[in-house]
């Protein structure tokens, strides 16, 4: 598949390509220059919440946290 450097050096990837990698409009791409060769690999950006969810082994169910920082109910 070939494309045309437009004057301000914007290039238009193919649909088929796009398609087959799952490149969507916002995406962010990582370009290198490798051995002459442009190489261009898509960023995988990660939430850091994502990164982070499930390293905690609680004991204890999600009330019982509350209750332990809460302390009694005081129910009058």
């Amino acid at each position: 598949m070939k494309s045309t450097v437009s004057e301000r050096g914007q290039v238009v990837i193919p649909k088929a390509l796009r398609e087959r990698l799952g490149i969507r409009a916002g995406e962010v791409l990582d370009f290198e220059a490798r051995g002459g060769r442009l190489i261009v690999t898509k960023v995988v950006q990660t939430d850091p919440l994502d990164e982070v969810y499930g390293i905690l082994k609680m004991n204890r169910t999600t009330d019982e946290l509350i209750d332990m920082m809460r302390g009694e109910a005081d129910f009058e």
